[in-house]
């Protein structure tokens, strides 16, 4: 996957650390909230990355610690990094809501039923925007914050803000035949 070699390459263009460093960083950075990224993928990413040149590793051992591989970027791993970055920026832009699955279909549910599950949509949103809020003020005050870092934080708290002000609309519209909107927020549908 493209997206997680370019997260994995962009950490190490930084800094030399190891998977497990990696992977603590893409936490502290909560870049699992808008990147399809796990712990096991990390792993099996560095690995993969490592096979094909684009990074390599050394051994390194501090005090008492057990031995650990620590990843570097290599000029191959540079190159691929620049045309990932190329090539992903050019890509058009796709948003993958997993809960709009469960919005088109809504009308196959009773009343009450709908309700649940928007009450539920709106309850995670207002939840990762709670979330969002939090990480925003307390990464605001360290100094050594990318500014590009700060960018999507903010981009992600504007769109929970959408969501939700788009799910607290959709909500007074349940019970009609069609889920849309509140005049004014629609499209023209043909």
């Amino acid at each position: 996957m493209a997206t997680i070699d370019l997260i994995v390459l962009g950490i190490l263009k930084r800094k030399s650390l190891s998977a497990y460093d990696i992977q603590k960083l893409v936490e502290y950075r909560n870049i699992s909230k808008w990147v399809k990224i796990s712990t096991p993928s990390i792993y099996k990413k560095v690995l993969q990355l490592e096979e094909k040149g684009f990074i390599k590793s050394r051994i390194e051992k501090e005090g008492k610690m057990p031995e650990k591989a620590v990843y570097s970027l290599t000029r191959e791993g540079e190159q691929e990094f620049e045309k990932l970055m190329l090539e992903i920026a050019a890509k058009s832009i796709r948003m993958y809501l997993d809960f709009n699955a469960v919005i088109v279909n809504l009308d196959s549910l009773s009343q009450e039923k709908q309700n649940v599950c928007l009450a539920n949509i709106e309850n995670n949103i207002k939840q990762l925007k709670s979330c969002l809020e939090e990480n925003f003020l307390v990464k605001e005050k360290i100094p050594d914050v990318p500014e590009n870092g700060m960018a999507v934080l903010q981009q992600q708290l504007i769109l929970a803000e959408a969501i939700e002000t788009w799910i607290a609309s959709l909500k007074k519209n349940v019970g009609n035949s069609d889920l849309v909107p509140e005049a004014g927020h629609q499209r023209n549908r043909k």
